[in-house]
């Protein structure tokens, strides 16, 4: 199975966050919570540029392994 969505859902009411784990210098990557069934992932500095979607227990897999 694919970890990230090859189709997004509509992203307009996404609520962005920098990651806890990006470094705080302008390398930082964003997070939406709020859709349902993925978690939309993106470059801080690019807002308009590509967006990666990952099924919620693949990004908690990444994060758990981060930590």
């Amino acid at each position: 199975m694919n970890q990230a969505h090859s189709s997004l859902p509509d992203l307009t009411g996404a609520a962005w966050r920098v990651s806890s784990y990006s470094g705080g210098q302008g390398e930082c990557v964003e997070v939406a919570d709020n859709i349902p069934d993925v978690v939309p992932v993106r470059d801080s500095k690019r807002p308009a540029g590509p967006v990666i979607g990952f099924a919620p227990h693949a990004w908690q897999a990444f994060v758990a392994h981060l930590g």
